[in-house]
């Protein structure tokens, strides 16, 4: 909540996801598909029925990271933990592992560490096999290794009956079709990892002319983190990732022309009006700097007693086990004035001695360590009651001499007073508590401006991280000119945003002023936002699914991967367009190659003639 243009960091803890009880209509009259939207920043899973008991509505939303603790040392074992069990990520930073390379999935044992994460929440048996069918996003354009082993993982490991893969922008192309929108358009996909300008012409995707910048949210919070550092060094490390995010998602926003937003953050007016202070969580008392000596001396009496009561519980314990061992020694003794020898020296090997003399030793050293922490028991008490009483300090005596001072000496001291009159500090007066001279509140505050249209203005001009690349003005213009000028009109009538940075307020008006610069004199063009950037992957594909319950089209069964391989791609309107794999053919051997080989039989003949 904001107080004053201050708002407080939520640092907000992820709830660890329930296991849920799998609706009856999920699995009647046959198991509905389940829908999983793989991205790179956060996986989404739910159900794909038309039974409107069925949430429509992902069911599991977390974060796609997988951390393994080192264990305890109590002896337990490593544990690994997925997405919203890992409560923050900050603690376990350096921990964090992730699936994906950019947003390709690359690392497919975790990957499966994910997927048993949904199945066991979502409360789908994956002991014996997963009788659900499965849609699952890819990256656009995903390499046939990536295709092929998140196949094999599906079929193999979990025995899924048939699998769909689709393009998550092109799911949320699909979830936002309208009656009177073309086929054809130009998707703008900006997610965490890179940025996608995807030209759809007559509901299909055009792969050939695909553009991919690497740049997205992740590279816009390292950013802001990095400009953040350098402008508060002395909070390096309150300013953490999970914080920079934050601040990305509700406090940044990106302009529509930004030389001219720069100019007008040099108006002190304009700074003061729309600069934000995020306030760090601090400490009231810094070392002890606004304690009082009365504080003081509270605190350290409280110190006191806790030393006093820790040593005092360790002299207990440590007479409890010397009294139990003296028992069980006297007890073996007793054997032994009393004639039971066999008892005697059995008590003897038990406890690892040789002989009476030594069993009458240790007796001896166990009564003496007994008999001294009763002792320092019985002094630790008498020294508490004393400090009790005593705890007033004595006024100290200030004429040690009483009477016996003579006349002289006082006559002798009075000279020299006024020698010292000014030297004499004031007693009476009391010492104030010194304050500190700044506000610690707003020490401990972080000023957002510039910051908040520099960290994702990077997706336009990625030179401001040193990245040789084009932005998205650029490159959507280079897509635009690889078309004749009729299907250039034809796809910016329908220019979209989708993915997690379509959320920046702004991006709208910065794409439409970007078009209008490039696209010739009175030409129109339309921009389209998508309702939820976020959701409305998985909303296309729950869609797409439902439709495509009953039919073959889109869906990879088994027998479909064991024929042509994990590479395989059955195309549909949202999913990218398969390029087989196509080995070069080998030249066939000519009748010179093969006649020395044939000379060389002839002449070796066969062994069994030469005997």
């Amino acid at each position: 909540m904001a107080a004053g243009r201050v708002f407080a960091f939520r640092d907000a803890r992820w709830a660890p996801d329930p296991v849920l009880a799998p609706s009856p209509a999920v699995r009647s009259p046959q198991p509905v598909p389940l829908v999983i939207d793989n991205g790179s920043f956060q996986t989404r899973a739910g159900w794909a029925a038309a039974d409107p008991s069925v949430p429509a509505e992902p069911l599991l939303r977390f974060r796609s990271l997988a951390a393994r603790s080192r264990g305890a040392r109590g002896g337990a074992g490593a544990e690994t933990q997925v997405g919203n069990d890992l409560g923050s990520p900050e603690p376990l930073r350096w921990l964090l592992r992730s699936p994906f390379d950019r947003n390709v999935p690359v690392q497919l044992e975790l990957q499966e560490l994910l997927l048993d994460h949904v199945f066991q929440r979502l409360g789908v048996s994956s002991q014996g096999c997963v009788d659900h069918p499965i849609v699952l996003t890819e990256a656009v354009c995903n390499p046939l290794y990536s295709r092929q082993m998140m196949s094999e993982l599906l079929f193999e490991c979990y025995q899924v009956p048939k699998v769909s893969y689709g393009v998550d922008s092109l799911y949320s192309f699909y979830h936002n079709r309208r009656q009177n929108w073309p086929c054809s358009g130009l998707v703008i996909s900006s997610g965490y990892q890179c940025t996608h300008i995807l030209p759809v012409l007559e509901g299909r995707l055009d792969a050939k002319n695909c553009k991919r910048i690497n740049i997205g949210g992740c590279q816009a919070a390292v950013y802001l983190q990095r400009l953040l550092q350098l402008k508060y060094p002395g909070h390096f490390a309150a300013i953490t990732l999970s914080r920079m995010e934050e601040i990305l998602h509700e406090h940044s926003y990106i302009a529509e022309d930004y030389i001219e937003e720069l100019q007008k953050w040099r108006s002190p007016e304009y700074y003061e009006n729309n600069v934000h202070k995020m306030q760090l969580p601090f400490s009231n008392k810094l070392l002890g700097s606004t304690l009082t000596s009365e504080e003081k001396q509270e605190r350290r009496q409280q110190q006191l007693r806790r030393l006093q009561e820790l040593n005092a519980r360790r002299r207990e314990e440590k007479l409890q086990l010397d009294q139990e061992r003296l028992d069980r020694l006297l007890y073996v003794q007793e054997l032994l004035e009393d004639g039971h020898m066999d008892q005697f020296h059995k008590a003897l090997v038990e406890l690892n001695m040789d002989s009476a003399e030594e069993l009458q030793s240790y007796i001896n050293k166990l009564s003496l360590a007994v008999e001294q922490t009763k002792q320092k028991i019985l002094q630790a008490e008498v020294n508490i009651e004393v400090d009790v009483v005593d705890s007033k300090p004595e006024t100290p005596d200030l004429d040690p001499l009483g009477s016996e001072q003579s006349l002289e000496d006082v006559e002798s001291i009075n000279e020299f007073e006024p020698l010292f009159a000014e030297d004499q500090p004031e007693v009476e007066k009391p010492v104030a508590t010194v304050q500190p001279v700044f506000n610690l509140a707003e020490y401990h505050q972080l000023f957002l401006g510039t910051e908040r249209i520099r960290a994702p203005e990077i997706v336009f001009q990625p030179s401001l991280i040193g990245e040789d690349q084009a932005g998205i003005a650029e490159t959507m213009q280079y897509v635009l000119e690889r078309y004749p000028k009729e299907q250039q009109a034809i796809l910016v009538q329908n220019v979209f945003l989708t993915g997690g940075n379509a959320m920046y307020p702004g991006l709208k008006a910065r794409v439409q002023k970007e078009l209008l610069e490039m696209r010739p004199f009175q030409s129109s063009f339309q921009v389209h936002l998508a309702s939820s950037p976020v959701l409305d992957a998985w909303y296309g594909a729950r869609e797409w699914a439902v439709e495509h319950m009953t039919r073959e089209e889109g869906w990879i069964t088994r027998k479909d991967y064991e024929e042509k391989g994990g590479e395989y791609l059955k195309e549909h309107c949202a999913s990218n367009v398969y390029v087989p794999i196509r080995l070069p053919k080998q030249a066939p051997r000519t009748t010179e190659a093969l006649a020395p080989s044939r000379a060389l039989t002839s002449s070796t003949g066969n062994p069994c003639e030469q005997v």
